[in-house]
């Protein structure tokens, strides 16, 4: 727990500290937001505001890993493995650098065309294809001394489901398809003030919370003596990373609130949803995620139903999709609908860990 707390902690308080750096660094480099000109009026006054803010949580999370790997020294010898760097290290923060990196590129190209339109669509998914599957490989076919490997050749849900065998290509496929859902769906959410950094907080802290109880009923423990455990690839890792990248957004979110001094951008948006969904393939709730991160899932229904409805009927659904740039438009203030909009995060959320317990209390019953 020592850990767990020490990365979140020291996440914080680089984030918290190091964001106005980075504010002062892209104000100098002229790295401010182009705003589309077909985007809700009231957000032209934001024009300029510095992006690429999620260099800063990305940078902190990774510094946290090794402090909060410091604290882990402490640890009894038997557990030594879990103070190593592991895989499932490798593959969460290779997604966060890298889905980070391909953001960051797009973000570089808005700020040097001076416009809207960075890489393209195309790009973009290339991009997050070419990273999910290269750390999809990596989480299937690496398997650590006993046999286990970061993700599941399973489909999962609150553990895996073992009549949904799909096997290793299957899986790897699976694991693409997740990190890309959740990376633009953590994109789609971003575009008011606070809005993706306080929703991304929530869920993250939820796999904190999720990675610890299962360290803490870990089939991998060999001093664990309980009736159920969890078939899992170092859940401590999993709830140490959760944990320091949820505190670096804790504290770039001071920054970050409305007004915002500076905007995480694709950086930041695809960095955390390729990490979450990282997340939810390392401790087998694939499914579960639907939940945990329904308010990602909300909006990215709402662009769907926009499309399908717009290029069947020649008709809009919302007044402008994503759903908070309908309520924009209704009248609702940026403020009421970031807050109201991380109401419901909380509540999928809450759901989410609720189910989660309740199938172990289930088990042990």
């Amino acid at each position: 727990m020592r850990a767990v707390i020490v990365a979140a902690a020291v996440a914080f308080i680089i984030s918290l500290f190091g964001t106005p750096v980075a504010i002062r660094v892209f104000t100098a480099l002229k790295a401010g937001q182009p705003i589309r000109a077909v985007g809700p009026a009231t957000h032209q006054g934001k024009k300029g505001t510095p992006t690429m803010g999620g260099v800063a949580f990305i940078v902190a999370t990774v510094l946290a890993y090794v402090a909060g790997h410091v604290a882990l020294t402490t640890l009894p010898s038997q557990q030594i493995a879990q103070v190593q760097p592991t895989m499932t290290a490798l593959v969460l923060l290779g997604l966060f650098v890298f889905c980070g990196a391909v953001g960051f590129l797009d973000d570089f190209l808005k700020v040097r065309k001076r416009h809207s339109g960075g890489l393209s669509a195309k790009g973009k998914l290339l991009g997050q294809l070419l990273v999910g599957g290269g750390l999809g490989v990596a989480a299937l076919y690496v398997p650590s001394t006993n046999g286990q490997t970061v993700a599941s050749e399973h489909i999962s849900f609150i553990r895996d489901i073992s009549l949904l065998d799909v096997g290793k290509v299957g899986s790897v496929i699976v694991f693409v398809f997740v990190i890309m859902s959740m990376s633009n769906g953590v994109n789609l959410t971003d575009g008011l003030d606070g809005l993706a950094t306080g929703a991304s907080i929530l869920v993250l802290g939820a796999y904190a919370l999720i990675g610890f109880w299962q360290y803490r009923h870990w089939c991998g423990d060999t001093n664990y003596t309980g009736d159920y455990c969890y078939q899992v690839r170092d859940p401590l890792e999993i709830a140490l990373i959760a944990a320091a990248a949820a505190g670096a957004c804790v504290g770039f979110l001071w920054w970050n609130t409305s007004p915002a001094r500076i905007f995480m951008g694709d950086t930041g948006a695809l960095g955390l949803g390729g990490l979450i969904g990282g997340l939810a393939m390392a401790t087998r709730t694939t499914l579960l995620s639907i939940i945990i991160g329904g308010l990602f899932v909300i909006i990215t229904m709402s662009v769907v139903i926009q499309i399908i409805s717009f290029k069947t009927t020649g008709k809009r659904v919302f007044r402008m999709s994503p759903l908070q740039h309908h309520f924009e438009l209704a009248g609702w203030s940026e403020v009421n609908i970031v807050v109201r909009f991380w109401i419901v995060a909380g509540i999928c959320v809450a759901i989410g860990l609720g189910l989660f317990y309740s199938d172990f209390l289930r088990v042990m019953g």
